[in-house]
């Protein structure tokens, strides 16, 4: 079985559970993902599935690419990932993966790039509280002394100082899968997922065994 799959956040909404919870969900577009490659222990050393998704224009594909995915059909895609996979003989080039991957209520993690903040402050970047207002204070959003001056008289490696902050690759666990719609290729995730609308999500299985240790 297939561990994962390709994605697009779509936004976020509400959800009115069968017992009437309102539950703050992400829409994620779940596929379809084609099956453009696949990846034995045998021949690689590792079994794994390489999986196209968002189809694009031949004419935006270089040859090689174009030359690559023609193996599994005529569509061409713009991004292919890789997923792990616990038996790659029951799959095929050219097969077709949609939600039904997934169940609801089993938990899932969600891989995504967070979305890109620029240049920040030690007060945005990682939450310093700032300086008092009044009494004349002129210290209002500055970090403050980052060193001493006699002795290791440098600045020590890793302090919290200005600089970029987000547009990195962020994973989070056992989300909740609340609802799935196989006609739409749309799955809905408990809670927020990193990322701005329209980015490219990774989604897996979590490991069971993972959630017993945490529990």
């Amino acid at each position: 079985m297939s561990k994962g799959m390709l994605g697009k956040k779509l936004g976020m909404t509400g959800f009115f559970a069968p017992d009437g919870r309102y539950v703050p969900v992400t829409i994620i577009q779940t596929g379809p993902c084609v099956v453009t490659q696949i990846k034995t222990e045998a021949t690689d050393g590792y079994n794994a599935l390489q999986l196209g998704f968002d189809e694009k224009k031949p004419s935006r594909v270089n040859r090689p690419e174009k030359g690559h995915m023609a193996k599994s059909g005529d569509a061409c895609f713009a991004h292919l990932k890789e997923v792990s996979v616990d038996n790659p003989e029951e799959y095929s080039v050219g097969q077709t993966l949609t939600a039904d991957l997934f169940q609801v209520g089993e938990k899932v993690t969600v891989t995504g790039q967070t979305k890109g903040r620029g240049f920040s402050g030690v007060i945005k970047r990682h939450g310093f509280h700032g300086g008092r207002k009044t009494h004349g204070s002129k210290s209002h959003r500055i970090p403050g002394s980052i060193g001493c001056s006699a002795w290791p008289a440098k600045v020590i490696k890793g302090k919290k100082m200005p600089g970029q902050y987000g547009n990195e690759r962020k994973t989070v666990q056992n989300l909740e899968v609340i609802d799935i719609r196989i006609k739409d290729s749309i799955m809905l995730v408990k809670g927020p997922v990193p990322g701005a609308k329209s980015g490219i999500v990774m989604l897996k299985k979590t490991d069971a065994g993972a959630n017993a240790k945490r529990g």
